[in-house]
């Protein structure tokens, strides 16, 4: 159940968009992991730079998104690392063609 579970949150996930970029979170490589224990929800995330003012915003759109698609989860957590730093690599190929990147 919980790895169903793991593949929703996943999915929720997709629909947190970075307004800077205009691309989804999950294929900006930003969401590094995410673990599901006795349904509660962990999520571990970056940005693209420690100087970034999206922190906030996108932890409370990562806790909407997972409220409202998930509702028969127990709890949320979304926190907030650094190692490994963000990379543009770490961008699905799909993030990478929307921004106009040729490899």
């Amino acid at each position: 159940m919980e790895v169903e579970l793991e593949r929703e949150v996943w999915e929720a996930l997709r629909e947190v968009i970075d307004p800077e970029l205009g691309i989804n979170i999950v294929d900006l490589g930003l969401v590094y992991d995410v673990v599901v224990r006795d349904g509660r929800v962990h999520v571990a995330v970056t940005m693209t730079t420690p100087a970034c003012p999206l922190h906030a915003y996108l932890t409370d759109a990562i806790e909407s998104v997972l409220w409202h698609r998930l509702p028969r989860i127990q709890g949320v957590e979304v926190k907030l690392v650094w190692e490994p730093p963000w990379h543009p690599m770490m961008m699905s190929e799909a993030a990478k063609r929307q921004l106009g990147w040729n490899g």
